[in-house]
Order: C-alpha cells, then structure tokens, then sequence
C-alpha cells in the first residue's frame, strides 16, 4: 500500500512535465516568429515596413507581456493554475490566429500585441505548475526541461521559415502558434496543485510579502536580472537573423545561426540545470550572462562559418539558459503559496525589458553604420544581468526542504 502514491506521483509529475513543455513550445515558437519573418517582412512592399517597423513589432508584442505576467501570477495564487492557464492558451491561440489573417500592418500590429499578453501569461503560470508538481530535489531540473520547450520551439519556427521563406508568405508561419487551442481539454483534465491556492484574504498581502525585511533584496535583484534577461532575449530572438544579414550573411544562414542558438540553448540548459540542482544555482546563472556576453563578442568578429554555428549555440545556451534560471532562482526562492505572485510581478517587471530590448537595437543599429552595432547592443544587457546576479544573495535555495518548514512560510535570504 506504501508504494502506491509514489507511482501515481510519478504519472502526475511526468503528465505536467509533457503538458508543460507542449504549450511551451508553441510559446517558444511564437516569441521566436517575429524574428524568423523578419527578413521577409522587411522585403513585404504593400507594407512598407522598415527596420524601426520590425523593432516596433517587437517592441508592442512585449507590451502586452507585463499584463499577462502580473495578472496570471496573481489568479494562480488566488484561483490555482489551470484556470488560469486554460485561458492563457486559448488567448494565444486566438491572437496567432489573428495575426496569420491580418489585412494590415495596424491589425498585425494588434495581434502581435494580443499574442504577447498571452505570452507573458503563460512563462509564471507553466512554471509554477511545474515546480509545485516536481520532486523537490528535481526541481531546477524539471522546470529546465519545460522551459527548454522554448528554445525547441523557437528552433522550429526557424527551421519552418528555412524551408518555406520567402516562397510562403510570411503571415502563414504564424498560423501554427494557434494549435495549443487543442491541449484545453488536456489542461482541463490535469489535478490542480493546492500549494498553489492561499486562503481568505491572502491575495491582498501577497505583493506586500514580496518585500519583507526576509526577502525585499532579493525581489528587487529578480526584477532586474528579470529585466537584463528579457531584454537580452526578446533583441536577439527579434533581431540576430537581420543583424547577421547586415553583417554580410544571407538569409538561408542568417536562419541557420538562429537554429544554432535555438538548439545550443536547449541542449544546453538541461547540463546546467543538474549543476544548479546540487546546490549551485546562482553560479550557472551567472555564468549563463557571461558565457552569453563573450559569445556574442565572437559572433561579431570574422571566423569560419562552422565555428560561428557552434558559438551561436553557445549564445543561445548563455542567452535563453540565463533567462531559464533566473526563473529557476524565483521558484526556489519563492514559498508555493506565494510562488506565481513572485513569478508574476518577477517576469512583469522583466517584460518591460522585453519591451526595450528591440527598440533599443534598432536604434543602435540605425545610430551606428557598423556591421559590429547589433551585436554590441545584445552585450550590453548580458553584462548587466552578469553584474546583477554577482551581487544575489550567496547562495540560492535550490530545493525547500532544504530550509526546513520556514521555507515555505516566508521566504528566508542567507
């Protein structure tokens, strides 16, 4: 009789794991979209887009992005997770939908707006799901396999836009962001988590908590890693195929680069994420921002064409892996009960450095005639985010039973 509930967890566990990474992956392929197209939509003359266009398209899908964070974190700790959750994805499935059939750059323009709210909603809400349902012993690493959902799907979307463009007008790419619709009776099905839930009146003191004398340090230095890492990932997944072209590459291989870095982020993040689960989760996240930096440095400077696809997967690697554990040290740090408040506000805070990333490359692209211009604006946050992690506290928890029953009553800075 003993034996029974472990199995039963096992199911559970490994059910939210492949839910999780499913909706992640179109999540990924959707963030990544905007950039795959982005050649193709540049050369769409009824349009007349120009690269100020492309930056604002990246820009205003980001802006929906802090809207979807906050509020999802805040209905998964009143509400729990799949409510929440089921919403988010027929959201984004609605909003890719609109996009594939939009008559024009202003109602593109909307969709994509309406694609980043559900976006932002789903990165808190994926992730708290999958942290309360994962061994605690196991959860960087869970939480790593579902959010390298993202970095496959991104891979997906540019070995989609490899194949197709510029044969395939490029809107149709995005009708595929729309099949997560299919995974709600899934969703629906799943056993919520009742960590997730509080009870009469906590929702009013959650933010509150967020800035205790235990843990407002902390919190603050999540936002702005938070910020760095979104700004470093939203300018290159919008921007690296059009700074490559500018640097003298087609577009056939400006997409390649991207796979790369799609690829590299993926594979790699799952060795980090067993590092960070012994105990050092703070040093795979800072070396994720500096691996990131120095990568990006090469990929601005002549090499053989086999050697830039390999340090574009390291970019990629530094890139969306520094951005998974950042999400990783939130979960960690984070009680259950106010972990998709933490998660939520985190990543809203974050968003708005999605929302300057884009803009702020295409003006330093504009600004300086450079081939060099793109890449050492997507450094500038890398080394940033590296200087914000430096200063974290010590060490980072990397499982709650490892700080006894107070973990998950408040949350408790080394």
């Amino acid at each position: 009789m003993s034996a029974t509930p472990e199995p039963a967890a096992g199911r559970r566990q490994a059910g939210v794991l492949v839910l999780a990474c499913l909706i992640l992956f179109v999540d990924g392929y959707d963030i990544f979209a905007i950039g795959t197209v982005g050649p193709s939509l540049l050369q769409y003359r009824p349009w007349g887009a120009t690269h100020d266009t492309l930056g604002m398209l990246g820009s205003v899908t980001a802006l929906g992005m802090p809207f979807g964070s906050v509020l999802a974190g805040w209905a998964a700790d009143r509400r729990g997770r799949r409510l929440p959750l089921t919403v988010a994805v027929v959201w984004i499935s609605a909003a890719m939908a609109a996009a594939t059939f939009a008559p024009s750059l202003g109602l593109f323009a909307a969709a994509r707006f309406c694609t980043g709210i559900g976006i932002g909603a789903l990165a808190p809400l994926v992730s708290a799901y999958v942290t309360d349902a994962a061994p605690p012993r196991r959860r960087t690493l869970h939480l790593t396999i579902a959010l390298g959902a993202i970095g496959v799907g991104g891979t997906a979307s540019a070995v989609l836009g490899r194949l197709l463009l510029p044969d395939v007008h490029f809107q149709w790419l995005f009708l595929f962001g729309a099949l997560p619709v299919l995974l709600v009776p899934v969703i629906r099905r799943m056993k919520d988590a009742p960590a997730g839930r509080g009870g009469p009146g906590r929702e009013r003191t959650r933010l509150s908590e967020l800035f205790t004398p235990g843990s407002r340090r902390a919190t603050v230095l999540f936002w702005c890693a938070s910020f760095m890492s979104m700004a470093l990932v939203y300018s290159t997944t919008a921007w690296l195929p059009a700074v490559m072209m500018k640097s003298g590459y087609d577009l056939g291989s400006s997409l390649e680069f991207t796979i790369a870095f799609t690829v590299g982020a993926t594979a790699g993040s799952l060795g980090g994420s067993v590092v960070a689960d012994r105990g050092h989760l703070k040093p795979v996240t800072l070396g994720g921002f500096v691996l990131a930096a120095v990568a990006l440095f090469v990929l601005s400077t002549p090499q053989p064409h086999v050697l830039l696809l390999a340090v574009s997967a390291l970019a990629g690697l530094g890139t969306l892996g520094g951005q998974n554990m950042v999400i990783a040290c939130m979960t960690a740090f984070y009680p259950a009960r106010l972990r998709g408040t933490g998660l939520g506000f985190g990543l809203g805070v974050g968003r708005l450095g999605a929302i300057a990333g884009p803009s702020y490359v295409a003006v330093a692209t504009d600004l300086f005639t450079s081939s060099k211009a793109g890449f050492f604006a997507f450094m500038v946050p890398a080394v940033l985010g590296a200087a914000v992690i430096a200063v974290l506290p010590r060490i980072l928890p990397a499982a709650p039973e490892k700080r006894g029953a107070v973990q998950e009553t408040a949350p408790v800075v080394p």
